[in-house]
């Protein structure tokens, strides 16, 4: 068993996790990275994909993370997420609808609204990748 360490997941809206983890999978700009205890000092950027938090007690818990930034220090490992959803809160047949109806969005809206929908229906799309693989 790996040493413990402070992990926290910040997201403009809240705190989603504050606490000590054993690893976490960091889906970074330039590939995965696993973070331990220990680890080097390191920032980078995120790209979207999964993060995994395995804790002590040998539970695991996963979010679709969105861009934004992971930090290691002698403290501990911080992510700034710009979007963060925890996969256990996601219902598959929910999301499957949202991505019919954002498809349906791109189809009827045009300008300023049809960016704004393309950029949900990316979003959802990789929601639904990460949930696959």
């Amino acid at each position: 068993m790996a040493d413990p360490f402070k992990f926290e997941l910040v997201s403009p809206e809240k705190l989603l996790f504050s606490g000590d983890v054993e690893q976490v999978l960091v889906p970074g700009a330039e590939g995965d990275m696993t973070i331990m205890a220990k680890h080097a000092p390191v920032i980078t950027t995120l790209r979207p994909g999964l993060l995994e938090i395995d804790f002590p007690d040998g539970k695991r818990q996963r979010f679709f993370a969105r861009r934004g930034f992971a930090e290691v220090n002698p403290d501990g490992l911080t992510v700034l997420a710009e979007r963060a959803i925890d996969l256990d809160d996601l219902d598959p047949e929910q999301l499957t609808q949202d991505i019919a109806n954002a498809e349906e969005d791109v189809a009827d809206l045009s300008g300023d609204a049809k960016d704004r929908a393309l950029m949900t229906l990316e979003h959802l799309r990789q929601v639904q990748a990460v949930l696959s693989a």
